[in-house]
């Protein structure tokens, strides 16, 4: 089951536990310099609004309501990242853990490869969570990732543009399977005998349609670790899923299927660091890494790819040198699916 509260996505698993809750939302944050210059974690600029298809139907193609899912409204060359988190509160030691599979225009932002349903062992498809606490792009090196950047299909930028040759789907793709009911209990009681401090650190929040829509892609190189499982493959249920395709609409398409108006758009990375204001470095000092995909390394960034057009250069892309780094990791910090 998917609702969507307050901005967020709830995939929940009633049916196999109590505790089988994982939430997914988007985080509004800055555009780093896509100048190969590697920089930290941005801050979480607060969440995307959504809406639900469904409501809207009347003013998407048909296309879309066969997708189901939500809308999310993004400006063009706006950046996002995926902020995930599991169970009712209840700290780490209960959060129930759950795999997930994240898709740029059904091209999957861990290994490059066009989706399907379903997990992969070796290489591995998909994140962990509670212990992958975001993911900000597409992975393109051992702890380096390229930031999820919106621009509109047909225009050659894409992610899914770039591998596949064609601008069909864009948005966001996301399928959650959740771990089996006798591993959780297994693990949680092994938790319980050693719980003594909770898991879990995030930035703080300041933190009638047409049919193209918008994609996602590779921007700027960011520091980021992609973890490797550490239940093993065959902890997860993969007879039990759920999913939702996310539309990436801009302020025009989300302001006419909604009638509702864009938030601000989020400041530049150079007017943040001259604030003073911190970005964030994010280790998990005992989970192992997963190595980039050669796929996603080879293709070209925004920028890059707008002097291969040329086209005028990406605005505000000036280098920053973040002053203030705050380092966090594991501590004592506290919709339909459709047919795709």
């Amino acid at each position: 089951m998917i609702e969507r509260k307050n901005n967020e996505l709830v995939f929940s698993f009633p049916e196999l536990h109590e505790n089988a809750v994982c939430q997914v939302d988007f985080q509004r944050t800055l555009r780093i310099p896509d100048d190969n210059r590697e920089y930290p974690l941005p801050p979480g600029l607060g969440r995307f609004p959504m809406a639900e298809v469904e409501e809207h139907a009347s003013r998407l193609p048909v296309t879309w309501s066969e997708h189901g899912g939500v809308l999310l409204p993004m400006y063009q060359a706006e950046a996002l990242w995926i902020n995930f988190s599991s169970g009712h509160g209840y700290g780490w030691h209960a959060s129930y853990p759950f795999a997930l599979k994240i898709a740029a225009g059904k091209i999957n932002a861990v290994t490059g490869d066009a989706w399907r349903d379903g997990l992969v062992r070796d290489p591995q498809d998909y994140l962990v969570v509670p212990e992958q606490p975001w993911l900000d792009g597409f992975c393109v090196h051992k702890g380096l990732i390229r930031q999820f950047v919106a621009m509109p299909l047909g225009q050659g930028y894409t992610a899914e543009e770039q591998l596949s040759g064609a601008a069909e789907h864009g948005g966001l793709q996301i399928i959650v399977y959740p771990m089996k009911r006798d591993r959780y209990e297994e693990m949680l009681q092994q938790r319980n005998l050693d719980f003594a401090t909770e898991w879990h650190c995030c930035p703080p929040e300041q933190h009638v349609c047409e049919s193209a829509s918008m994609g996602l892609a590779p921007g700027g190189l960011m520091r980021q670790e992609i973890y490797e499982d550490e239940h093993g493959y065959d902890a997860w249920d993969r007879s039990m899923s759920s999913r939702c395709f996310v539309h990436i609409l801009n302020s025009a398409q989300w302001e006419g299927a909604t009638g509702k108006t864009m938030p601000g758009a989020a400041p530049t990375a150079n007017a943040y660091t001259k604030a003073g204001l911190p970005w964030f470095e994010y280790y998990g000092d005992k989970l192992g890494v997963l190595n980039g995909a050669k796929k996603l390394a080879e293709l070209d960034s925004v920028a890059a790819k707008k002097i291969k057009l040329g086209a005028k250069p990406l605005p505000e892309n000036d280098a920053v040198k973040p002053a203030t780094i705050i380092h966090l990791g594991p501590g004592s910090t506290k919709v339909s699916e459709g047919n795709w």
